[in-house]
């Protein structure tokens, strides 16, 4: 696995991660983290990620998984709030970030390369020389989520896995069967990066299963999805929609190039998937796209089959085991059939969660053990989910949550920038793109390149704008609140979702 832009596939081999992950799990025990302790993550997509995890499981520590893309002060306020002791991060990775970590944090180098000769860093090869580890795994705390706070600060999300009676990896390992539909014989593949919730869930359930192969894609390409799967015989695969979109722009040619008979089933997250791209997908494949809703906070709530799709065109399905789902009004009163409103889900299964700082306090969210993550939808008289917006100004672009507070924070910082105002506008491949209105300083001229140039420093290239318009004046309501409405409205003009 290297920092370069050439595409790797890794087959994760079951044995040999049996057998570090017990001898990691020793060598994690010797410096401390044991139950509730935090470890963090900061890696491409590598088999050795599940080394870790497993090994984490095994003494009872969560996992954080850091974004490689963020910048440095980013990654700091999470290991920062999160209380991390120690961190694994590939070799690259951790020089890029070096300078802006704790003192106190413990670092472990997962070497993309041999070590050179001088380099006397802490590395996973050398904790992987332990005996293995005496005794069963532990309760499974799992992966400890991040997401930005409306405020742009990181919230952490504290699930409550040891109030659940039972241990939660048998939870994985029933929706290994129930909700990815995986057994002996089946490949399942998975591009998409591991420091989304999501598709390292996924994988979780996946190990847990037990019993079809994981294959670890090192990002994704159209080209090369179609040439692993008729390689591999991949028979299931993680999907988001802009990897679709992506697929179904490739000429015919190349779709014909490649036999993907063996793929039988998909599963999307994430983003809301247009209803045109599902059905061009089913066409394609057959019958094989299953969408779900979730959140970081709640795991996956919602589940609909290609067929159900046909049936019923724009819903994100029913609720899975466990799961219940209430539509609210603004009064808190339950909405008829058909009416729109914010959705609130009780998530049994995997007990209740918290977040790590005051901004995420759930007061202002949780209605007699319901609770929402700010989106808005409506179910039908036959309890499917429809989702229609949000309340908060979360955008999703290719499956990736982006706060804009956090992007108007930076802007507000720059010389030249007044006034400022951040939203999403419709994007045909990602689903939704960053757009920002900016009011320039009296004098300035607005100068695109420029204020690009210096967000890149401050945040992820991907939080970088891609669509930038300069106002001599951005509209504010009486109570300073910018009325981001009435810039967004235009763009949206016209189509029935807007997400």
């Amino acid at each position: 696995m290297t920092g370069s832009t050439a595409i790797t596939t890794q087959c994760l081999d079951r044995a040999a991660l049996e057998r570090d992950a017990r001898r990691l799990a020793t060598a994690l025990a010797g410096r401390s983290i044991s139950a509730d302790a935090i470890v963090a993550v900061l890696m491409r997509n590598d088999t050795r990620y599940f080394t870790i995890t497993e090994a984490c499981r095994y003494v009872g520590a969560r996992f954080v998984v850091l974004n490689w893309h963020a910048a440095g002060a980013e990654i700091r306020a999470i290991l920062d709030d999160s209380g991390a002791r120690l961190l694994f991060a590939h070799d690259d990775l951790l020089a890029a970030v070096a300078s802006a970590l704790p003192d106190a944090l413990e670092l472990c180098v997962v070497r993309t390369a041999p070590a050179r000769a001088g380099e006397a860093d802490v590395d996973l090869a050398t904790l992987l020389d332990a005996a293995p580890f005496a005794g069963p795994p532990a309760k499974l705390r799992g992966i400890f989520p991040y997401t930005s706070g409306s405020t742009g600060r990181p919230k952490g999300i504290l699930r409550g896995f040891n109030s659940v009676a039972g241990d939660v990896w048998d939870i994985y390992r029933d929706l290994s069967h129930s909700f990815l539909d995986l057994g002996p014989g089946d490949r399942l593949y998975v591009c998409a990066p591991l420091y989304h919730t999501a598709p390292n869930g996924i994988c979780q359930f996946a190990l847990a299963g037990g019993e079809a192969d994981l294959l670890i894609g090192s990002h994704f390409d159209a080209d090369d999805f179609l040439a692993t799967v008729t390689r591999e015989r991949i028979t299931h695969a993680y999907l988001v929609p802009t990897m679709m979109v992506r697929l179904l722009k490739l000429p015919q040619a190349s779709r014909r190039r490649h036999d993907v008979s063996s793929l039988r089933f998909a599963v999307s997250t994430g983003a809301p998937c247009p209803r045109e791209v599902k059905e061009a997908i089913n066409d394609w494949f057959g019958p094989i796209l299953r969408e779900s809703y979730g959140a970081s906070e709640l795991s996956f709530m919602t589940y609909v089959t290609a067929d159900e799709s046909r049936r019923k065109p724009g819903s994100v399905g029913r609720p899975i085991s466990g799961v219940v789902l209430r539509i609210l009004d603004d009064q808190l009163r339950d909405c008829p059939a058909g009416e729109t409103g914010s959705i609130y889900i009780r998530q049994s299964r995997f007990g209740p969660f918290a977040y790590t700082n005051s901004e995420g306090a759930l007061t202002q969210h949780a209605v007699e053990g319901f609770v929402t993550v700010g989106d808005m939808g409506r179910l039908d008289a036959d309890g499917y989910l429809y989702i229609s917006d949000r309340k908060k100004d979360m955008i999703i672009s290719g499956g990736v949550n982006i706060f804009p507070a956090e992007i108007e924070a930076e802007l507000l910082k720059l010389a030249e920038v007044a006034d400022c105002a951040v939203f999403g506008i419709p994007d045909e491949e990602f689903g939704e793109a960053v757009c920002a209105f900016i009011q320039p300083m009296p004098g300035v001229q607005g100068d695109e390149a420029s204020i690009r140039s210096q967000l890149r420093g401050t945040i992820a290239h991907f939080k970088v704008p891609r669509r930038i318009e300069f106002r001599a004046q951005l509209p504010r309501e009486d109570s300073g609140k910018i009325f981001k409405r009435g810039l967004r409205e235009p763009f949206w003009e016209g189509r029935i979702r807007r997400i």
